[in-house]
């Protein structure tokens, strides 16, 4: 196979994965025109349309889709090949793509990679911060964090964090003057700050649990954010009752500018799992970063 050939096949992978030429482009780092004449050239070459292209869309043709999936795992194999050949290096290198939510990012991968850079400055981390659920393969990622209760089957997961629980909160001068909350269906009757995500279709219903009775309340509000920072804020400045990981809002709670309702409802996750996929060819740098990431309970 000549040079011309690997590069419009890369470029086809590039536009048929992204199914848009812009982002493709930019991945690639080459120009829109250079990518539209790629595909332009490999087309002809085949003598088949491979894509399909619309004024706000790029999708495979059948041809194109039949072609994907045959080339794109011997891609892979040689990207992974290569990484290998990096062992042989004095130091590992690389660069490692993670799929995780925010509060896994604070609360598990950072503190723990602060030192990791610092002793191997040769392997280049991208943390993309995703709080819903991700097809790490699909979008070319060579990890993802999620709670051991979300893992599929097929993966390799790597425990890295310990068991952790929410909490609902608020400020103590939003709970003044309103009903107590005894039971998570009093929650109808106060305004709650919402958390969006995508894997959900909508609003992340709130989980509760007591004496083995599971619950989970789709609540009210004016407010719907994606981050939890953000709901911490809107919580702390009165906006209404939000539900937060304990770890994040426990300083508050010790300066008295949060207060904890519903505690004994609140159930215990499974910690957060390093997973990917069982078909993966480990580098030296994606070994270190596993071992670097592992829980070792105290």
């Amino acid at each position: 196979m000549d040079r011309d050939n690997v590069a419009d096949l890369i470029a086809f992978i590039a536009v048929a994965q992204d199914r848009n030429f812009t982002r493709a482009a930019a991945r690639l780092g080459v120009s829109q025109s250079a990518l539209s004449h790629a595909m332009s050239r490999l087309e002809k070459r085949l003598g088949v349309r491979l894509l399909t292209r619309s004024t706000r869309s790029v999708s495979p043709t059948d041809a194109g889709q039949r072609l994907l999936e045959t080339v794109e795992p011997r891609f892979l194999e040689v990207d992974a090949a290569l990484e290998m050949v990096t062992e042989f290096r004095d130091k590992p290198s690389g660069t490692i793509r993670l799929s995780a939510g925010e509060h896994a990012i604070n609360a598990v991968l950072w503190p723990r990679l602060q030192g990791f850079i610092e002793t191997y400055p040769d392997i280049k981390l991208e943390l993309i911060a995703e709080n819903g659920l991700v097809d790490i393969v699909a979008q070319r990622y060579d990890a993802g964090v999620r709670l051991g209760e979300q893992l599929a089957k097929d993966m390799i997961a790597v425990r890295i964090g310990p068991d952790w629980r929410m909490a609902v909160v608020a400020a103590p001068a939003y709970l003044e003057g309103r009903k107590p909350l005894a039971s998570p269906q009093d929650l109808t009757e106060h305004v709650c700050i919402n958390l969006r995500l995508q894997t959900y279709g909508g609003h992340y219903p709130w989980e509760f649990e007591r004496d083995g009775q599971r619950l989970n309340v789709r609540v009210e509000g004016q407010l719907t954010f994606s981050s939890s920072t953000h709901i911490l804020s809107a919580a702390l400045a009165r906006a209404g009752l939000g539900c937060i990981p304990e770890d994040v809002i426990a300083p508050y709670l010790k300066t008295g500018q949060l207060v904890r309702v519903l505690e004994k409802w609140m159930p215990t996750f499974d910690g957060y799992h390093l997973y990917y996929p069982s078909r993966r060819q480990t580098s030296a740098a994606f070994t270190r970063l596993i071992e670097a990431l592992r829980y070792r309970p105290a």
